[in-house]
């Protein structure tokens, strides 16, 4: 009978041991694959200025480059980049190109000035 118990514990042991193996790999296993999510998402934040914009496709800190390219082709780039940064700041979205495309920031594109022309360039 003594001989059965111990049988009986040794498999009890064995079978903590593999669950506790299981328990850790799968622990393991989901770290290691949330490393590699994240390390997609790192490669990809530098890319803030999205050339399909949409609100919230830019970041504060990118207004100004993103207002760079949008005003690029203008006579007028300091009126352009003023109240593109604001504009940017406010939906933090530039719609691509140096002109016309705003259907792709709506915000952007509805932002009107007090006589109800366009405020974003």
């Amino acid at each position: 009978m003594q001989i059965h118990q111990q049988q009986q514990q040794k498999i009890k042991e064995k079978n903590n041991r593999m669950t506790k193996f299981i328990t850790v790999w799968i622990v393991f296993s989901f770290l290691f694959a949330t490393q590699f999510s994240n390390a997609n998402e790192l490669e990809n934040s530098s890319e803030s200025i999205h050339t399909e914009g949409g609100e919230g496709s830019v970041k504060i800190g990118d207004c100004p480059a993103a207002c760079d390219v949008r005003c690029s082709a203008t006579s007028h780039k300091s009126a352009c980049l003023m109240y593109c940064n604001q504009c940017c700041k406010k939906c933090l979205c530039v719609p691509s190109g140096t002109y016309g495309n705003k259907e792709e920031c709506p915000c952007y594109n509805n932002w009107k000035t007090q006589e109800g022309g366009p405020k974003c360039p």
